[in-house]
């Protein structure tokens, strides 16, 4: 069986797991035909499904084992009541469930969903179960379809007097350790409010990061190039060219990987995961010398519609439009649904300057 959306793609769904609950299974049944009516087919390998529902107990998640690099896993389990902090609920769940959405339904009040940004929100919908697993699959079918650009091609091309650095990479250096002073770095896995000692080893061993911080920051070196921070390092550490600080010098698109220039001399690590994101911006926006993305928020600025995940083509097309349509897209702030801010500017330092008097730390998740 396939489904197809107008493009002609075809994308499958598998619900795995089992239901604990008759009115999980109920759910769970619901949220199948809302899959077939929004253009997704039953895999016949439930391992390469695009999307995966997987029902899980919370106090035994068992993770699904994809296949495919690009399944797009959404545990889903259930609360009879409401619990006193739904987020700390669910966060562990991500890691321990290896999803990457958590749905946690909660009879009579509606789903919530959680995401590794630390989104925590609401879906709700008027007409019983039926109604409410259409909004759930609503949310969940752009997440799936979005397309994640995190590969990264290195090439030892980097010219020789850039081995060390240059005024930019100091640039990004210093906006670093100003973010870490403004308190605008929050951990990501939080050891002592979200995640036990051994939910963060296990983060840890998969991921290879855990305690550091969110956020990334740009500049400009070029018409094409600039030097970006890089991934799983503490933003306040930002020291090295090449290894904590990489160039980004292309987007090979036909593959989906950001393409590097680094020292032959030096170890690099994987640049943000935001580099496609960023790549759009300064290319659709010449004006644009420098770009900062923070986990806070700004009251009234324009927002994207969907929180894609980081990291995905769709995630950096929205916040590009929505750019191209602010009057001076050199100088805007961005909201991104439930997760931070992305802000341009002509530096670092004048990004700081323009938006740290009006940042919120809590961001809004509707």
């Amino acid at each position: 069986m396939s489904g197809q959306e107008s493009n002609g793609r075809d994308w499958s769904y598998a619900v795995a797991g089992r239901a604990r609950t008759p009115e999980l299974r109920e759910l769970a049944g619901e949220i199948r035909g809302a899959l077939g009516r929004a253009g997704f087919a039953e895999a016949e390998d439930h391992k390469l499904a695009d999307l995966v529902v997987n029902l899980i107990d919370p106090d035994d998640p068992k993770p699904f084992r994809r296949k495919a690099r690009g399944t797009f896993v959404a545990a889903l389990h259930e609360h009879l009541t409401l619990p006193d902090d739904m987020l700390a609920l669910n966060y562990p769940l991500l890691v321990r469930a290896l999803a990457n959405n958590v749905l946690c339904y909660v009879p009579d009040h509606g789903v919530w969903f959680t995401t590794p940004e630390r989104g925590n929100y609401r879906v709700w919908a008027d007409g019983g179960l039926h109604a409410l697993a259409g909004a759930v699959v609503d949310r969940l079918a752009p997440l799936a379809r979005s397309r994640l650009v995190i590969d990264n091609e290195f090439l030892t091309d980097l010219e020789p007097e850039l081995w060390e650095g240059d005024d930019i990479t100091e640039q990004i250096h210093r906006a670093g350790v100003r973010l870490g002073h403004l308190d605008l770095l929050p951990s990501p896995f939080p050891i002592n409010d979200l995640l036990t000692e051994r939910d963060l080893r296990h983060v840890m061993r998969l991921y290879g990061v855990g305690g550091l911080s969110y956020g990334n920051l740009s500049a400009r070196k070029d018409e094409q190039r600039f030097w970006m921070s890089a991934s799983g390092v503490d933003k306040t550490k930002l020291e090295v060219p090449g290894r904590d600080i990489l160039l980004v010098s292309n987007y090979d698109e036909a593959n989906g990987r950001i393409v590097l220039s680094v020292p032959p001399s030096v170890q690099p690590r994987r640049v943000s995961v935001d580099a496609i994101e960023h790549w759009m911006i300064y290319q659709a926006h010449p004006d644009v010398g420098a770009i900062l993305h923070v986990h806070a928020w700004v009251e009234g600025v324009p927002g994207t519609e969907v929180n894609f995940p980081c990291g995905t083509e769709e995630l950096a097309q929205s916040v590009s439009d929505l750019l191209a349509a602010e009057p001076d897209p050199a100088h805007a702030i961005i909201g991104l649904r439930n997760h931070g801010i992305t802000a341009t500017g002509e530096s670092l330092d004048e990004i700081l300057d323009r938006i740290t008097p009006k940042l919120i730390r809590q961001v809004p998740m509707y």
